[in-house]
């Protein structure tokens, strides 16, 4: 069994920030993806930022220059640092990892950007 924990999200001013976590625990051997989603309400759910099975990373456009993501692999962690937000940032933001080809998904935070 996989458990995905996520932290951090919250209600924010636009132009504020945050740093989202997600921890992985369990069995997490061979973890090659690590990535961040988002779906807002009546949209589908998109790719927001990721570290590819190669170890690179990948941002969508709509966050490059704003957003950030990073991982600790001593702790089974990926952190999104969120810059710069904008009301179009709104969604539940879900983390994933991939374990030898199977997806992982976690229960998702809430991010609002309003003011």
């Amino acid at each position: 069994q996989v458990q995905l924990v996520e932290s951090g999200g919250g209600l924010v001013q636009p132009g504020g920030s945050l740093r989202l976590s997600c921890a992985a625990s369990g069995s997490i051997f061979g973890i090659n993806v690590m990535a961040w989603y988002r779906q807002a309400p009546g949209k589908q759910r998109e790719l927001v930022a990721g570290y590819t099975g190669g170890g690179s990373t990948q941002y969508s456009d709509s966050v490059k220059g704003r957003f950030t993501i990073s991982r600790d692999n001593a702790k089974n962690t990926v952190h999104l640092q969120m810059n710069s937000l904008k009301p179009e940032d709104t969604a539940v933001y879900v983390c994933k990892v991939v374990i030898f080809a199977t997806p992982y998904w976690g229960q998702g935070t809430q991010v609002t950007v309003s003011s």
